[in-house]
């Protein structure tokens, strides 16, 4: 495929939290600026993980994946770094979930060149919670990911349960006021029962990494 088009830039700002299936989700009321939860919201996502036969993206801390499901559906790079995970998407393109669009190898030709081959699928059954500040504004988006993986390369199936906490428009802007945020996250989630996520991407679980 060819093109031209810029993509969409993020950083995500999040934490990770392992669960197990029968725990009940945290209370929120004790976060600092959050005045309201909104309504759940179920998406159904199917993401399509590929790499180099010698997985040098992954090795670089970079995910190369085409999602489909959800507000962001589309081709995403993601690339860890000490402030947060750097995001680049790009429409979904005509074609099969293998055959990459020029752009988007573009983007990754610093760390990996083509042929890029499946890596993992995962499918995510995901419920969102808004969760707001007293203007209605997005502080930070909770979801409740109930995860089935297949590592393609080894043909090895897995599932899980885990949240993610990712920090909105409205989050605090300052490190200071980040770490109290997340401060208060982890007091929640531990006393709903849950604990600091063992992997730090899913991609990374499904890879028994």
């Amino acid at each position: 495929m060819t093109g031209s088009a810029e993509p969409a830039r993020s950083i995500e700002v999040e934490r990770k939290y392992d669960v197990d299936a029968d725990v009940p989700l945290p209370d929120w009321s004790g976060l600092p600026g959050v005045a309201s939860v909104g309504a759940a919201e179920v998406r159904e996502l199917d993401a399509r993980y590929l790499d180099t036969g010698d997985t040098a993206l992954a090795r670089a801390r970079v995910a190369l994946r085409r999602r489909t499901g959800g507000p962001d559906e589309g081709w995403h790079v993601k690339v860890s770094a000490p402030d947060g995970r750097h995001e680049w998407a790009w429409p979904l393109e005509a074609g099969e979930a293998d055959d990459v669009p020029e752009d988007v190898v573009d983007a990754v030709a610093r760390w990996a060149e083509p042929p890029f081959t499946p890596l993992a699928r995962l499918r995510n059954t995901r419920t969102a919670y808004a969760l707001l500040d007293a203007a209605g504004a997005l502080v930070a988006e909770f979801v409740d990911d109930r995860v089935r993986a297949r590592n393609e390369r080894r043909g090895r199936d897995s599932e899980w349960r885990e949240w993610e906490v990712e920090l909105g428009p409205a989050a605090p802007a300052d490190e200071a006021g980040r770490a109290a945020f997340f401060a208060a996250v982890d007091a929640a989630v531990a006393a709903a029962g849950g604990r600091p996520a063992a992997s730090d991407s899913k991609l990374a679980r499904a890879l028994g990494r």
